[in-house]
């Protein structure tokens, strides 16, 4: 297929979830990428949407070893690069600070190419998952996802019926109209609000828009995955048979 037809073999296998963008164009590069069979090794290589696409077994070893970790993210902590004297979450990334009980240890090898999957303020607690796997990453923050993530919100103020039914669906930020969330009270001064996406102090706004003051937030679940009783400060390894 010439170069003017098709879909890039990189947006293929990123769409397909074999892995990232980036970490696509580098296994094209070292030629651990088939397209029907025949090995591609040339960047911006076209294929047809339905071509039969696979790795190496190079690559399948290499994605084998990408470590993903969930993180009980304290208030004071920002999500990314360390910014305005606040320190990165990822610094809690340490051999002191890994949950008890784990037979997977921690090694310096962890750190390198780790990176958040989604943001959690920095008045913000909870679960913060931080990964080597871009699939992972394409999977909890790409364009197209759909990954629930779960917040217990402490409020300020009163909310009717009608503010409930906006949290739900009928808001709008910067001029876009908001997916529609699940939110309900959980108890009589907490708020529980499940999201298909992430956009910037997202539940603090929303809360605003209906009167309320958020005082408390704590994301609780990312997909199927949930804090549980994971220590505040401490992180564990995703497990084998963990998915988001």
């Amino acid at each position: 297929m010439n170069d003017t037809q098709g879909i890039r073999v990189s947006k293929l296998l990123a769409e397909r979830g074999l892995c990232s963008r980036r970490e696509a164009d580098a296994y094209i590069e070292r030629g651990l990428v088939f397209v029907d069979g025949k090995r591609v090794t040339e960047l911006g290589t076209r294929a047809a949407p339905d071509a039969v696409i696979t790795l190496a077994a190079e690559a399948r070893a290499n994605q084998a070893k990408q470590a993903t970790v969930l993180l009980h993210k304290p208030i004071g902590f920002v999500s990314g690069q360390a910014e305005d004297g606040h320190q990165a979450a990822m610094s809690l990334i340490l051999a002191k600070t890994q949950a008890a009980g784990e037979t997977q240890r921690f090694q310096p090898s962890l750190l390198r190419g780790m990176a958040p999957a989604g943001r959690l303020d920095i008045e913000s607690t909870g679960l913060l998952v931080l990964t080597q796997d871009g699939r992972v990453a394409r999977q909890l923050i790409g364009d197209d996802s759909r990954v629930e993530k779960e917040y217990l919100v402490r409020v300020d103020g009163s909310l009717d019926l009608r503010g409930l039914a906006l949290l739900n669906h009928g808001l709008e930020l910067d001029g876009r109209k908001l997916r529609p969330a699940k939110v309900a009270w959980a108890n009589p001064d907490q708020l529980r609000f499940v999201l298909t996406e992430g956009r910037k102090r997202q539940i603090r706004r929303m809360c605003e828009l209906v009167g309320l003051r958020v005082t408390g937030l704590k994301r609780v679940r990312i997909g199927r995955v949930r804090l549980g009783e994971l220590p505040l400060g401490q992180w564990r390894f995703l497990r084998e048979a963990e998915r988001f």
